[in-house]
């Protein structure tokens, strides 16, 4: 089995590493690193940051996602696999689990009011709602 781990690169995503490491190593298993980008919002950020004028493919995603869990794990551990994806987060976050039949699923996570819930969704909410598999939600600093 495996922890798989989602961040979004933002602050906040040492936690969330940190947190799966934890697990990971707890429970002698793999650790999966996901970063899901957007393809609509995170066009743009993939293109300047690989240099390219093309349209995003899974190999530009997975090339960024690595670069970005390479410097948000430099504190935390060198023992993990990195998987970049464009799409919808939540959907994409339990596939990678279910293709990999995780143990554990960790997120981030933000106290939210439930008018924003309602109006803006929220990747944790829809994953902690939709896994198969046990969810940890590391909340964020306040």
């Amino acid at each position: 089995m495996v922890v798989v781990t989602a961040i979004d690169g933002e602050n906040g995503s040492e936690r969330v590493l940190r947190e799966g490491w934890k697990l990971a190593s707890q429970f002698d298993e793999p650790l999966h690193v996901i970063l899901v980008y957007e393809e609509s919002d995170h066009k743009y950020l993939i293109n300047k940051s690989l240099d390219i004028d093309d349209e995003v493919s899974p190999e530009h995603a997975e090339e960024l996602a690595a670069t970005v869990i390479e410097r948000v794990s430099e504190d935390v551990t060198d023992e993990y696999e990195p998987f970049g994806r464009t799409g919808n987060p939540p959907e994409e976050i339990i596939s990678h689990a279910n293709d990999v039949d995780a143990s554990y699923i960790v997120v981030g996570g933000r106290s939210r009011s439930p008018v924003g819930k309602a109006l803006f969704g929220s990747v944790t909410q829809s994953v902690l709602l939709d896994a198969d598999c046990p969810v940890v939600a590391v909340m964020a600093e306040q």
